[in-house]
């Protein structure tokens, strides 16, 4: 093994740094709290690891020699760099160890999750709270990979989305319904009413939605063989954001099925009308899944409180 491969200890670069400060081996070896025979040791070392000699032993105080001056500076900045980089690791190190990483759905995260998550913070000190807005399967995604502690989506008992694998622990938050909605006509009516012999331009959901995904299933379960929308029309747009679909139906594009809980003041003020009676309505909760392993503090705080309400 040559001299520039040889395993090099961090101690050798700090000794290096006091005695090129101070010029003296037993000055530099008492501020290093070793025995100077020790130290000297170590300077030799790092001198084969270079293959350079760093120090002239002739003269007092010691001096570095042409080879230790141009070591010296680029050593000081390794070294910083090394500190910096320990420091910042700890940092990092103590914020995961207090935040909470949650992924939300789109919808829930404009309407249902900043109020929830103020309530908890009125009982809790929470600290930083890193959030995810995305699709279902992007969320679902992210928790299979350990990349967030909570989930907060949509779902149905009859219709099992991938966390519900009997692994990942799931609460019901509260309830919501999907309700068909449309911009109103002239007369004040659904301009896209929905019923017996109607297909109204439908403004759908996109595979990686979860909402999508239920209201195709219960569609399906509730009408049978009978006339089913989803099947007979043809969508005239469709995304996985329920606030775009809500934001084409108030532009008169289509009939969408919405949460309540994103079209309530909507549908008090009269921007969206419902399009359809209580059959065509699809009851869903809000669920929030957690990682199956033991989390942080503050997580399993924030599961705690949500088992107690």
């Amino acid at each position: 093994m040559g001299p520039g491969n040889r395993p090099l200890s961090l101690d050798w670069l700090e000794d290096f740094l006091v005695l090129a400060d101070s010029g003296n081996f037993s000055r530099a070896a008492h501020i290093r709290a070793i025995a100077q025979p020790a130290f000297s040791r170590h300077i030799r070392s790092l001198e084969e690891w270079v293959g350079a000699e760093l120090v002239d032993r002739g003269g007092h105080p010691a001096t570095l020699t042409p080879a230790g001056e141009r070591f010296l500076p680029l050593l000081q900045e390794i070294v910083a760099s090394l500190e910096a980089a320990r420091i910042k690791a700890r940092a990092a190190q103590e914020l995961a160890a207090v935040s909470l990483t949650f992924a939300a759905t789109h919808v829930l995260s404009l309407t249902f999750f900043p109020r929830w998550l103020g309530s908890l913070e009125a009982q809790l000190r929470l600290g930083p709270v890193q959030t995810m807005s995305d699709s279902s399967q992007a969320c679902e995604e992210q928790m299979l990979q350990r990349k967030v502690q909570f989930v907060l989506c949509h779902g149905h008992a009859e219709v099992p989305g991938r966390l519900d694998d009997g692994l990942h622990p799931v609460l019901r938050l509260s309830d919501d319904v999907l309700v068909p909605v449309s911009a109103p006509g002239v007369n004040g009516l659904p301009l896209h009413p929905i019923g017996p012999g109607l297909a109204p331009p439908i403004l759908a959901y996109s595979e990686a939605s979860a909402l999508g995904t239920i209201l195709r299933s219960r569609m399906q379960a509730l009408h049978g063989n009978g006339p089913n929308p989803l099947q007979r029309a043809t969508p005239v747009f469709t995304a996985h954001h329920a606030a775009l679909l809500r934001t084409m139906a108030i532009e008169g594009r289509g009939l969408a099925w919405l949460p309540l809980s994103l079209v309530k003041d909507d549908l008090q003020h009269h921007s969206l009308v419902e399009a359809g009676g209580a059959d065509w309505q699809v009851p869903v909760e809000i669920r929030l899944y957690r990682q199956p392993a033991e989390m942080t503090a503050a997580a399993e705080s924030i599961w705690k409180l949500a088992l107690q309400r």
